[in-house]
């Protein structure tokens, strides 16, 4: 067949079908106008209109999150892409596949400081894993599958294409390719079986071994080969912030999360093993503190992850596996069935009995109070009426940790959150990609006074798309996270963490259309959130405002610039 000469635009919207796009998010502009007009004659994907455009990629990011497919956005160009840097950038510290297209002046105007005119490829340059200017129409079809390819291989991240307006009104041939080939880059996806003999030998002759996993293995789908792997070895785990659900929490070799909030446990072993088995996580400050702390116990290292550069970049390895977490867990555990007799079980028993020990800590207790709302609280009957199987978002801050420490998280991907970032005004838009990719499905939003108020236009989002997201909203009058550096590390000086002017949010969210409620007292938690999931309520958006105590602290805590074993307990702050 001869191929159709069609618009650039449509190619564009082509292009998303042959990559079976379910949902595009975005906002229009002047200079993406010829698409948004190819948008109104298709129907092979719905566009979602956001209220911003940071709400735009926060939605798509979310949607790649819990889906596992491409994220989608679409922009305007100048402070159509300018807005979209923060969610660009959120979702390239957290390696989130994605796909955003931009919108450009036409090619003559380039550089010229024309209407709505910036240098879109070099603002994102530094937070993209590639971006593209496309300045022929003949090139949009070949440039798109190579964005979808390069956004989903190897280390997944967000990838850019941005299109002069000229570009897509131009006519051409739709030709789409069926595979793409780039020279400069071929990502490794085995991992050399040399080494991961070379790792089970030394987890086996462990005494002291740990387990420590990361986004990669939920981002990797690589959760039931993780599963198996520790279910053999018999060892103790602890996922990242970022990890969460990568392994079932209800586990008993689960230690809990590690890191700046982590458990007492997890951070002890981590801190004390003799060799240290590292899962698609990267070593990031937030997870080990003081490297230099965290290196003056000797211990050898195993790291698998997709990307090397992330090998030996913060903390020297000793055996480093460059592949894909999945294959290399499938082949570990196919091979440590050959190294199985030389396994004694019995080897880790003092290690084991140690951990107990830290176990007995219990890090997480707070004290409980009739006459004020605790956060944690709240949380834990989130969990309780959701039976901890609905997706939780959150924004950043306090209310993130307590969501990660007091929410049990048994699947991958039902955890959504900005980790390397640390993003606040996430919250409400990833509960909407949520919402889109499993409309079925209970989506809980997390999320605090300060962190809501940034994206909280896209509550009309919401009531356009019909989109039921519960919002439990931990109101405590402060930047709860600011407030408490402030109180630990600033000589309580609380310069400019009081949020002295807070909307009705009641009123605000009934304005919108939506379903308000307010709760101030401890025996309304658990009614109050039992109502907004109930049968009756199911299709509505319920914004919950829990009044909580503005005192209350996120513990434990590792300061920073100490060591893992420096925790802050709540027990020291009494």
């Amino acid at each position: 067949m001869k191929p159709e000469i069609i618009t650039g635009a449509e190619i564009v919207i082509r292009s998303l079908q042959k990559e079976s796009v379910d949902f595009v998010f975005g906002y229009p502009g002047g200079a993406v106008l010829n698409i948004y007009d190819a948008i109104f004659n298709q129907k092979h994907f719905k566009h979602v209109l956001v209220r911003h455009e940071q709400a735009a990629v926060h939605a798509a990011d979310a949607f790649s999150r819990s889906s596992g497919k491409v994220g989608v956005a679409l922009v305007t160009s100048g402070p159509g892409a300018t807005n979209a840097v923060t969610g660009i950038a959120t979702a390239y510290m957290d390696s989130v596949p994605m796909v955003i297209i931009s919108g450009q002046v036409p090619t003559h105007a380039i550089g010229e400081d024309a209407f709505q005119e910036c240098d879109t490829v070099g603002i994102t340059r530094p937070c993209v894993k590639h971006n593209f200017l496309i300045k022929d129409v003949k090139k949009i079809a070949s440039t798109m599958k190579k964005a979808f390819y390069l956004a989903s291989s190897g280390r997944p991240g967000p990838v850019l294409v941005d299109i002069p307006k000229d570009i897509t009104a131009e006519k051409t041939e739709f030709i789409y390719p069926d595979k793409i080939n780039l020279r400069s880059y071929t990502p490794v996806s085995k991992g050399h079986t040399g080494q991961i003999k070379k790792a089970l030998e030394l987890l086996l002759n462990a005494k002291k071994p740990m387990i420590y996993s990361g986004g990669g293995v939920v981002l990797g789908d690589a959760s039931n080969a993780l599963q198996k792997i520790v279910n053999a070895l018999g060892f103790p785990i602890t996922n990242t912030l970022m990890g969460l659900g990568g392994f079932p929490a209800s586990d008993e070799k689960f230690l809990g999360m590690l890191g700046m909030h982590g458990t007492y446990e997890a951070n002890m072993a981590m801190q004390d093993c003799d060799v240290l088995f590292a899962v698609g996580a990267r070593f990031d400050d937030r997870v080990i503190g003081n490297p230099d702390h965290f290196l003056s116990k000797p211990r050898k290292i195993i790291h698998v992850d997709i990307d090397p550069a992330s090998i030996s970049k913060r903390v020297k390895i000793d055996v480093p596996i460059v592949g894909d977490v999945k294959s290399v867990l499938e082949d570990m555990y196919l091979i440590y069935n050959e190294f199985n007799e030389k396994h004694d079980k019995n080897n880790i028993t003092s290690w084991m009995e140690q951990i107990k020990e830290w176990s007995k800590k219990d890090c997480m207790a707070y004290k409980d109070d009739e006459s004020v709302i605790k956060p944690q609280r709240v949380i834990q009957t989130l969990h309780k009426v959701t039976k901890g199987d609905a997706f939780v978002t959150s924004d950043v801050g306090q209310h993130q940790m307590w969501a990660a420490q007091y929410y049990p998280f048994e699947k991958p991907r039902r955890w959504i959150n900005s980790g390397g970032l640390g993003t606040m005004g996430v919250g409400l838009p990833y509960a909407m990609g949520c919402q889109l990719a499993f409309p079925e499905l209970q989506v809980a939003c997390v999320t605090g006074e300060a962190s809501i108020q940034m994206c909280i236009q896209e509550l009309s989002t919401c009531k356009q798309f019909h989109l039921p997201v519960k919002i439990i909203n931990l109101n405590n009058r402060y930047m709860g996270m600011v407030r408490q550096w402030q109180e630990f590390f600033y000589g309580n000086r609380y310069a400019e963490s009081y949020m002295d002017a807070l909307p009705d949010f009641v009123k605000l969210a009934e304005s919108y259309g939506h379903i308000g409620m307010k709760i101030e007292k401890p025996s309304e938690i658990e009614p109050a959130l039992k109502e907004a999931f109930s049968p009756k309520l199911k299709e509505r958006l319920v914004f919950m405002d829990f009044i909580t105590d503005q005192s209350e602290n996120v513990f434990p805590m590792v300061p920073n610039g100490k060591g893992l074993s420096e925790m802050i307990l709540a027990e020291d702050d009494q």
